[in-house]
């Protein structure tokens, strides 16, 4: 059985939970849940990590505990163990440049300017790993705004929203689990509350 890697960028502890950094990890929290897996820290692979088998796959869920900047370590080294494809890769994390709410899973990509993203192309070698960009908007005050921006809460009234997104995202996921990526793009990524992800 051949595994696939869900990974969900972060930042660890109890500080930077409910940062909008951190909608990597809340969305592996809502599938672990989901699909009912344990999480537990792995110290040679410096990360939270599970495994559940489903469509003719095992799949492994990945939190790295690195702090965001190093999360490629973590992801490359979970990866050369299980013998992990690249495309087999997918890494879910925060967007500054979608809307907030807004989905959108593609084959590969850039970083755009996502540490945590250039950490992983880095250490895979690659930028052709799949990625599911959740949009947390951007503050359009300068730079200094926006890095307090990404580690700051969700607020109650967007964290309402939030929850529909994730759970839209956990969908996405699943149907790649069942069927193919580009048939999960084509169903999920779109409008969300009137945001157009495309």
């Amino acid at each position: 059985m051949s595994y696939r890697m869900l990974v969900g960028l972060g930042n660890p502890g109890k500080e930077y939970e409910k940062n909008r950094h951190n909608v990597g990890y809340m969305f592996l929290d809502r599938l672990a849940l989901f699909w009912r897996c344990s999480l537990a820290v792995e110290g040679k692979f410096r990360a939270e990590t599970g495994k559940v088998a489903m469509g003719g796959h095992q799949w492994l869920i990945v939190k790295p505990l690195t702090f965001m900047n190093a999360s490629g370590e973590s992801v490359s080294r979970i990866a050369r163990y299980y013998k992990v494809a690249s495309s087999d890769v997918l890494v879910i994390y925060d967007d500054l440049d979608l809307p907030l709410g807004a989905l959108r899973l593609k084959p590969e990509g850039s970083s755009g300017g996502h540490n945590g993203i250039k950490s992983v192309e880095s250490c895979l070698g690659t930028k052709a790993f799949p990625r599911l960009r959740v949009g947390i908007g951007r503050d359009q005050r300068g730079h200094e705004e926006t890095v307090r921006h990404v580690l700051s809460d969700f607020p109650s009234s967007e964290m309402n929203l939030m929850d529909q997104v994730l759970d839209r995202a956990l969908e996405q996921v699943q149907e790649w689990s069942r069927s193919s990526l580009e048939k999960a793009m084509s169903l999920y990524n779109g409008r969300i509350n009137g945001h157009d992800s495309t």
